[in-house]
């Protein structure tokens, strides 16, 4: 497949450049819980800290110690590898006299607190990430130079993109997704592996909507027929009337949504809606291949842009540390981006669509 590089949203401003994830410490990742732990009820709910364990490997190890299915597990969403992450997890309150063996087996795990609650932890069930990142080898004009990024991103939000750790090693996530969801390739089980595969395919997707998006000088314009989110609740509405939602989508308290497609997915009108459907055609699909595993895709809406909050720049031993707050579902790694610019991840594991077609 062939790697193409997305826009920046801040193309006129110098990158800083340097290393990141040179030591697992310096990327800290801590979850922002939606709510915490009742203290009754037939889970647990177990607040950890792992350095440098990738997500799969916890899974394994939880399932290996506690004996327990993974359907059993629940998590509010996956962690970097390379990182120091603090996150709960859950599960069935019959596994607490095995707790003490999770850390005993795995030396990069730590148990931080442990409480019942009533029911499993579900994917999304938090307000967002905190990160404290240590940008390392920049130059000596680094410090102005980023601090005038985070300026610009907190003024006009920074593009949602999905970061390149969704594809997988040369896009063999994504290819496995779109395999499947065309029929090409039948997948051997249903479980959290294909339900990750093809999520892929539809953040790619996404991806592919917002750099049309930018491309075609689009992304701070509200459209007739936009479906919009507004920030404070989340809920979703058609465009009406133009004026007046670009005025609220520029004050910050709405903002213009993309497609993560599938059956339950809200759909925009008119010109918005045929410019998603150019999207899924240049991939040779239709809107109703997401119904051959609609459990899985169920579809949604993601919003295009994110105004960062405590976005903040300052001096670190060996560079510089970024700290920031996101919304579940954002990549640090894509603020990152707009930082470094060279020495970043150009293309965020994307590819042109024909790639996608030609491997029919």
């Amino acid at each position: 497949m062939t790697p193409v590089a997305l826009p920046y949203r801040t193309p006129d401003l110098p990158g800083i450049g340097g290393r990141i994830k040179v030591e697992p410490e310096d990327f800290f990742v801590e979850e922002i819980p939606a709510y915490l732990p009742s203290g009754e009820g037939e889970h647990l709910f177990i607040w950890i800290e792992k350095r440098d364990i990738s997500h799969e490997f916890l899974m394994r190890h939880l399932k290996r110690a506690l004996g327990v299915a993974s359907r059993d597990v629940g998590t509010a969403g996956i962690k970097d590898r390379r990182a120091v992450t603090r996150q709960w997890i859950s599960v069935p309150r019959s596994c607490e006299d095995r707790l003490a063996q999770l850390e005993r087996e795995l030396e990069n795990l730590r148990i931080l607190d442990v409480r019942p609650h009533g029911n499993k932890l579900r994917t999304g069930h938090l307000l967002g990430n905190r990160f404290r990142i240590i940008v390392r080898d920049v130059g000596p004009d680094a410090k102005p130079a980023a601090q005038a990024i985070a300026r610009r991103l907190r003024q006009v939000g920074f593009a949602n993109y999905y970061g390149s750790q969704r594809f997988g090693r040369e896009g063999q996530t994504l290819r496995t997704g779109w395999e499947y969801l065309t029929g090409t390739r039948r997948p051997r089980r249903r479980d959290n592996r294909l339900r990750l595969e093809l999520s892929a395919l539809q953040s790619y997707l996404f991806n592919e909507a917002l750099r049309q998006r930018i491309d075609d000088d689009l992304l701070d314009r509200v459209l007739s027929g936009d479906v919009m989110q507004v920030v404070a609740s989340g809920g979703l509405f058609l465009v009406e009337e133009v004026e007046a939602e670009a005025e609220r989508a520029r004050v910050g308290q709405t903002v213009v949504t993309g497609p993560i497609f599938g059956p339950k997915m809200k759909r925009p009108e008119g010109e918005v809606c045929e410019r998603e459907k150019r999207v899924l055609n240049q991939v040779g699909l239709e809107e109703t291949a997401f119904e051959r595993f609609r459990k899985l895709t169920r579809g949604t809406r993601r919003p295009y842009l994110v105004r960062p909050s405590e976005l903040e720049i300052t001096d670190a031993a060996d560079g510089l540390c970024v700290q920031l707050t996101l919304p579940p579902g954002s990549y640090a790694t894509v603020v990152l981006r707009e930082l470094m610019k060279a020495g970043a991840d150009e293309t965020l594991g994307h590819f042109e669509p024909g790639s996608l077609r030609s491997l029919k």
